[in-house]
């Protein structure tokens, strides 16, 4: 899959879709990374209590302390990637999630737990931001939607992959906390087996090319061209090259400068992608996958039923990202998204009202007929809509919402900032279903899906179809203004 300078005969259409899609899944087996780690805590935490004896507070906190380093690595993924390329940062990040794997597998103490935690967290983080920014880079503007889903197709898979297999260790051991192989409980194989992915991700890392926009930063004009043309089916590659020129030549390195604006000190743009990226955590689907075994466990489940629950809410994710991908380059990015925050907010309000009507306290609960069934409907057509909409969709805007002058410290800072409150998310909500209940955490969430339809349709760009190039962040609070032109056209034609 790597590619050479030169120049050989044009493939055709169909051949240079085929190599962007299989480039794209290359780079999106980073997303798998991010899915198995935000979800091989789920089946691993209630053993993990026990064994180190952790109280509320330091559960939450092991569980969520990865994401701060999450943050961290993808706040200097886009300076790290300007500077050593995108391939030699998949490769890093690579690295940083086989030791943390390891690392947490035979973590002998908490504070070692925790170290190994940011060590991975560090990783995933990296490999939020690379990937998506990868693929919009090879992608051609017109698949460039489906193509910039596959991120968040490869986080699903993750998640459905690392709880099916934290539901069989389980299973084989009888429980997370018996041993299983070589006199280790199933808890530390469930980390161990993260192994595999990362180091999959880093052979795949080696076979592909660099981005076509990296190699004209960095003056390698011939071997851009020789990408664009063989990868995203450019007819004249070598005007694409002048044209990416312009723009890189105006940016040279990202700094706050390019984002700097009127408005609290930011571009407007670049706030807008901050809030969409915190929207995207505080309607709460990490409190689903980080905590959906416990969760179910809770309101009466046994074990085995809660991992089976957990992988069937996994398995919905995977199907509905599929059909997001579908038609997020038909429908359009803004239109799916005020979708699913209307889905969200009465699936989120269903789950709410099936939660206050919880029995009993501590470890003796349980949601009494029809309320647990409608818990399930509830916390599953969350997911549907989410998985339809937010969770794609956010990461194809980040990637492809900036201009190129501002388009590595902007998809940084988002991509932190969709961190920071995944962790705050992630940390409270442990002690805060023991605080104020779940029904008023769910009730929370859906406050949040509500106010998301109103951000969408006020501050968000429609990016359909549009090449990044021509992402200017001056027009984009008229979004639609396009596609109503077209039509008005093509009205007074006939």
């Amino acid at each position: 899959m790597a590619e050479t300078a030169s120049h050989g005969p044009p493939s055709s259409p169909s051949g240079h879709h085929g190599k962007a899609v299989g480039i794209s899944i290359a780079a999106a087996v980073g997303g798998f990374l991010f899915g198995f780690d935000s979800s091989v805590i789920n089946g691993a935490v209630d053993a993990l209590s026990d064994h180190f004896e952790l109280g509320a507070f330091l559960s939450g906190f092991v569980v969520s302390i990865a994401l701060l380093g999450c943050a961290v690595g993808a706040w200097y993924a886009g300076r790290l990637a300007d500077g050593w390329g995108r391939r030699n940062v998949m490769l890093l990040g690579s690295g940083m999630f086989i030791a943390s794997s390891a690392g947490s597998a035979f973590a002998f103490s908490v504070p070692d737990l925790l170290l190994w935690r940011v060590i991975g967290g560090l990783g995933i983080g990296i490999a939020s931001v690379i990937a998506p920014a990868y693929i919009s880079e090879v992608a051609p503007a017109s698949g460039r939607g489906a193509l910039g889903s596959l991120q968040q197709l490869a986080i699903t898979i993750g998640q459905l992959v690392v709880l099916s297999s934290n539901k069989g260790l389980a299973g084989a051991a009888g429980g997370a906390s018996q041993d299983l192989w070589f006199d280790m409980p199933a808890w530390r194989w469930m980390f161990l087996v993260g192994v595999v992915p990362a180091a999959v991700y880093g052979v795949l890392a080696l076979l592909i090319p660099e981005s076509p926009r990296y190699l004209v930063l960095r003056g390698r004009y011939e071997e851009a061209a020789g990408v664009l043309g063989r990868v995203s089916g450019e007819p004249d590659p070598g005007a694409k090259v002048q044209q990416i020129r312009e723009t890189v030549r105006k940016e040279h390195r990202s700094s706050f400068r390019d984002i700097r604006g009127e408005r609290f000190g930011l571009h407007p743009l670049v706030w807008a992608g901050i809030i969409m990226a915190a929207f995207q955590q505080l309607v709460g689907i990490n409190a689903i996958f980080y905590y959906s075994t416990t969760l179910w466990k809770s309101v009466g489940f046994s074990e085995s039923q809660s991992f089976t629950t957990s992988v069937i809410t996994a398995g919905i994710n995977v199907v509905m990202t599929v059909v997001s991908m579908l038609f997020v380059d038909r429908v359009g990015r803004r239109r799916l998204l005020s979708i699913g925050s209307v889905g969200m907010f009465c699936s989120l309000a269903l789950t709410a009202v099936a939660f206050s009507h919880q029995r009993g306290s501590g470890n003796d609960v349980s949601l009494p007929d029809p309320y647990g069934p409608m818990a399930l409907v509830g916390a599953n057509a969350f997911v549907i809509f989410f998985a339809l909409s937010w969770g794609p969709i956010m990461w194809v805007m980040l990637a492809e919402m900036f201009p190129n002058r501002m388009r590595a410290m902007a998809l940084a800072i988002g991509t932190a900032s969709n961190w920071i409150f995944n962790f705050l998310v992630t940390f409270s909500f442990e002690p805060m279903t023991r605080k104020v209940g779940l029904t008023w955490l769910y009730g929370a969430f859906a406050c949040f899906a509500l106010l998301s339809f109103f951000f969408v349709r006020g501050k968000l760009p429609e990016t359909k179809q549009r090449e990044l190039e021509d992402m200017t962040g001056e027009t984009y609070r008229r979004p639609e203004r396009p596609e109503r032109t077209g039509r008005t056209e093509r009205s007074e034609r006939r």
